[in-house]
């Protein structure tokens, strides 16, 4: 009888292990399709545990990956963090969904002057996430020069000392605004001129890189990098004392990173769910204090310390932003900026 009972009894545990694991894989499961390291881990936990979903997070580098895979469409993601630029593309080749806003109420936190912008100008497609602006980093140590124009990227005095983003736009966006030229530009001359620029500063350029740069930067192995405003934060703030961000005087790119719904999702109300999720103002402040980024939502940045909510690298001036040009689709100059950047990268 006990033997039987033994047995009865391990073939129930296998049992109610069993259908525990067939409950885990029928949870409605979300994919996301993110730069890496691009939401707080505890934020995608809680949203598992509060929703019983499952998320699974996959990661690209650049929005020109992301926007290959999402074009081949061999995967199905339900959510995407694709940059302006990369949003109006992609509305254009019609590769979106359109965003049920009544599934996302929160978004009334988001600040008007993040909403309404030209690339996708009635939030139809897109919801933004985060933000920033393009500018310099310098090690006040390692460079004795007046660091307020572009131009100080091109100096020999810094030679082996220069990080460059490894990215098209940026890169040859610098190059262009060093000229006097608009981000977007259309005009072949011009977009020849920045090629020629970005070669004749090849030289210098200790390396192209990405995410790295913060790290390079911290332990001072190079004096100068192009950089994001949102690796910057930290670095200015608290990581190195030695370090200082720059707006150039020939104006800059200011980015807005966004949430968009592709057209192949397979949870579209679970992929609004989830963007209403990150925009309660007490999700918000969690994830911007892991991402130490710029927020879009206002009632979050309200919540944040005086410090960082006055910030001019993360909340810059109106005088500032008024310099500024968002990235817009190239349309059908891709391929000559692929062809310009294939030139300077492989340029010996």
């Amino acid at each position: 009888m006990k033997k039987g009972l033994k047995v009865s009894l391990l073939l129930l545990l296998v049992l109610v292990i069993g259908l525990a694991i067939i409950g885990c894989n029928d949870k409605p499961t979300l994919n996301i399709y993110n730069y890496g390291d691009y939401i707080a881990p505890e934020v995608i936990k809680d949203f598992e545990e509060e929703f019983n979903v499952k998320v699974n997070y996959n990661t690209f580098a650049t929005n020109e990956d992301m926007y290959v895979s999402i074009k081949k469409g061999g995967t199905s993601y339900d959510l995407v963090f694709p940059s302006d630029y990369m949003v109006e593309r992609m509305i254009e080749e019609d590769l979106l969904a359109e965003i049920n806003k009544e599934n996302i109420p929160n978004m009334q936190y988001i600040g008007e002057e993040y909403l309404g912008l030209e690339f996708d100008p009635d939030n139809k497609y897109s919801v933004p996430y985060m933000w920033g602006t393009l500018g310099i980093i310098y090690n006040k140590t390692m460079v004795d020069d007046v660091v307020d124009s572009w131009d100080i990227l091109w100096n020999e005095k810094y030679a082996g000392q220069i990080l460059m983003l490894d990215s098209q736009r940026d890169s040859i966006g610098v190059a262009l605004k060093k000229l006097g030229y608009s981000m977007n530009t259309r005009d072949l001359e011009e977009l020849e001129e920045a090629k020629n620029e970005l070669i004749k500063q090849k030289p210098l350029v200790y390396a192209y890189v990405g995410d790295d740069v913060r790290q390079l930067m911290v332990a001072e192995e190079a004096a100068l990098a192009v950089v994001w405003s949102g690796d910057a934060i930290p670095m200015v703030t608290w990581e190195n004392e030695n370090l200082e961000y720059v707006y150039p005087k020939e104006g800059t790119n200011i980015w807005f990173d966004c949430m968009v719904i592709p057209k192949n999702a397979k949870n579209k109300e679970l992929a609004e769910e989830f963007i209403n999720y990150l925009n309660r103002p007490e999700v918000a402040l969690k994830n911007i204090e892991y991402l130490e980024y710029a927020t879009v939502n206002v009632a979050a940045q309200e919540l944040l310390p005086e410090e960082i909510r006055n910030h001019p690298v993360a909340y810059p001036p109106k005088e500032i932003l008024e310099n500024t040009e968002i990235f817009r689709d190239v349309k059908d100059m891709l391929n000559v900026y692929d062809e310009l950047w294939l030139e300077v990268k492989s340029h010996r």
